[in-house]
């Protein structure tokens, strides 16, 4: 840094061009989400076939772009780790955008056939591929501008805009059903929400183009190249640093996501309620994101993240009972999901710094986003399918619980394996 006075506004800026990335991707997440009914009977409803495989098949669609997240995250992380965060951060949020809005203009089954579901996958995956590029390079950004101590609340704020993001979409979801008609909204109203993603796109490339090289990569480029053989430390910090957020994506997708589709498909509520109940457990998710990621700056990744994965073990299958019970009210589910939500936050604030403190500099967009990317594409992408297709074959309403316990009890163990001083050290080498 040049002069004092210039810092602060670069870290500021750089704080609003990493996390728009991630609002524009959340949100049209939580669209295809939650219009998954929608979608499933405009792109999927295939001659002959049932409700509810239309209903996998969307599902399906949404596990595969997840799964080309990682190859993104390798693809564009070493693109970010060469040639800077910035330009990578740019080509990827323009290519991100565009693949969103073409969703929007995509002809429905019954106008082009089995053309229509085939190029909805198509666009999903290329998202997936967009998105997986822009985790890594957004946490790099925000972590490596963060001043000394606060590295967990300038990751919190990746997270954030996630939970944004997410209200953002179900917001709108929920304004258009209210405002449309069923009929209008499963005609054309549900491509609304997919062409507002060029606006923020605008918005976010000019930010992006303003915005600054990360000072931790300008030093890093400096340094004489020496001739790596850590790769095997990289691959191994990977696999760890999937092992312990493996719950957070577990629980996140299961409970901030899925939630609306199972309370429709298995507890048979209302759509308007489980939209309303998907609100809330978004807004438990955005409140505890950022004083969790202020917290861990004073007490350590390690001790927030245990106590929340702990909290989630225990709470998974009481809380998911209360949901099922007929005698719950709407506030007591809506009471059940705030709490819910509020431990994916946990979770998600001290996340980001604690994945961007696993990687030195020259691999940390690829290793981090590579990281994430995985543990989302293995344990959120096919959360979907794995609880739908469980839910079918066992007759049991009780799996989301227990997939989120399962993967508790691992991201435990590989969790208690961090530093309690990690949050202290530099991020340089």
């Amino acid at each position: 840094m040049h002069s004092s006075q210039r810092a602060p506004d670069a870290h500021k800026r750089a704080l609003i061009a990493g996390s728009i990335g991630n609002f524009i991707e959340w949100y049209e997440f939580a669209v295809y989400g939650f219009m998954a009914t929608v979608i499933a009977k405009n792109f999927f409803q295939l001659e002959g076939e049932a409700g509810m495989t239309s209903l996998i098949l969307t599902y399906a669609s949404f596990a595969v772009a997840f799964f080309f997240r990682p190859l993104g995250a390798v693809v564009f992380g070493r693109i970010g780790d060469r040639i800077g965060r910035k330009p990578t951060l740019i080509i990827v949020l323009v290519l991100m955008t565009l693949a969103t809005a073409a969703i929007g203009i995509v002809p429905v089954y019954a106008s082009i056939g089995i053309a229509a579901p085939l190029i909805i996958t198509g666009l999903r995956i290329l998202q997936g591929l967009f998105a997986g590029g822009e985790y890594g390079g957004a946490v790099s950004l925000m972590t490596e501008f963060a001043p000394r101590g606060k590295r967990g609340l300038y990751g919190a704020w990746q997270s954030f805009t996630v939970a944004l993001g997410l209200l953002a979409g179900a917001g709108i979801v929920a304004l258009l059903s209210a405002v449309l008609t069923p009929e209008a909204l499963h005609d054309w109203g549900w491509r609304i929400p997919f062409f507002l993603a060029l606006p923020m796109g605008v918005v976010a490339l000019w930010l992006r183009v303003s915005m600054e090289e990360t000072p931790s990569f300008v030093q890093q480029k400096e340094k004489p190249v020496v001739a790596q053989a850590q790769t095997a430390a990289t691959l191994k910090a990977i696999v760890m640093g999937i092992a312990r957020v493996m719950v957070w994506s577990a629980a996140g997708y299961t409970y901030l996501v899925i939630m609306p589709t199972y309370l429709q498909s298995a507890l048979h509520t209302g759509f308007n309620q489980a939209l309303l109940i998907a609100v809330i457990s978004n807004i438990g998710f955005a409140l505890t994101i950022i004083p969790s990621g202020i917290l861990s700056d004073r007490i350590g990744r390690r001790t927030v993240m245990v106590i929340a994965t702990a909290l989630l073990l225990i709470l998974a299958l009481p809380l998911l009972k209360i949901l099922q019970a007929e005698s719950s009210t709407l506030a007591v589910k809506a009471i059940v999901v705030l709490i819910a939500g509020g431990l994916v936050g946990m979770l998600a604030g001290p996340g980001p710094a604690m994945l961007s403190e696993m990687f030195p500099t020259r691999v940390r967009y690829t290793g981090l986003g590579l990281a994430y990317s995985l543990s989302n594409a293995i344990f959120s992408g096919c959360a979907g399918l794995i609880i739908t297709g469980l839910i079918k074959q066992t007759g049991n309403l009780d799996i989301p619980a227990y997939y989120v316990m399962a993967t508790a009890v691992v991201s435990i163990v590989a969790l208690m394996t961090l530093k309690k001083d990690d949050h202290l050290r530099s991020l340089e080498e």
